[in-house]
């Protein structure tokens, strides 16, 4: 694989005005530096930039840094600064590698197998993405994979069980990176709904036109029990 290669020149004005400068010119301002090397203010266009950015894992990969056209030379991206809110890079640290020198690098987490336990009904959750690493530039792996082949319910792989070659792992080795987890039931209790309780008619009260009716009847019910 041919080792990306990006263009930077040097600048002269530093600070917040020649980086606005910079900028209104469709240029990046940017630093190099390294263990023998004073830091150097550089630029680099603005689209190439991007483009190099979306075409590699940048945090790990190892590019050519071209600077006045001189001759390349070995240097990782160590930070890139974005706009809060805008698609636009603001900054960007180089580190230049010296030959034999050894660095350490961020490197994604990769799932290869399939687990039984997931195929027994539980949910495989990977709690690390990345591990850290020293080695030599040039055999920075794009990714550490990690078998899950084996991983029953309740089973779990940490960084001990990583096999890496070449590299020295820097990460926590009890740190957790992937477990097989049980399924979540959700148990649904049954509401069951209390019998309704008979309520009898409240009778407010008589009408007065009943009253009398009633009273009426019964002066009549009184005068023929006389008459009999």
């Amino acid at each position: 694989m041919l080792t990306p290669t990006l263009k930077a020149e040097t600048r002269d004005r530093v600070g917040k005005g020649g980086a606005h400068s910079l900028r209104r010119q469709g240029l990046v301002p940017a630093i190099v530096y390294g263990r023998a090397l004073d830091p150097q203010p550089v630029a680099v266009k603005s689209t190439e930039l991007e483009r190099l950015l979306t075409s590699i894992s940048w945090e790990n990969t190892l590019i050519d840094l071209q600077i006045d056209h001189g001759a390349p030379a070995k240097a990782l991206i160590r930070e890139v600064q974005f706009h809060p809110f805008k698609p636009e890079v603001l900054h960007v640290d180089f580190m230049q590698i010296r030959a034999g020198e050894k660095v350490e690098v961020e490197v994604p987490v990769r799932i290869v197998g399939a687990a039984p336990g997931v195929k027994a009904g539980g949910v495989l959750e990977l709690a690390l993405h990345s591990v850290r690493l020293r080695c030599d530039p040039a055999r920075i792996p794009e990714a550490v994979e990690v078998d899950v082949s084996a991983l029953e319910i309740g089973d779990s792989l940490h960084v001990s069980d990583l096999r890496v070659t070449d590299a020295e792992v820097l990460t926590e080795e009890t740190t957790t990176i992937a477990v097989v987890v049980p399924p979540t039931v959700q148990k649904v209790e049954e509401v069951v709904a209390a019998p309704a309780e008979e309520v009898e008619p409240e009778v407010v009260g008589r009408g007065k036109k009943e009253e009398e009716a009633a009273e009426a009847g019964e002066e009549e019910e009184e005068e023929e029990e006389e008459e009999e």
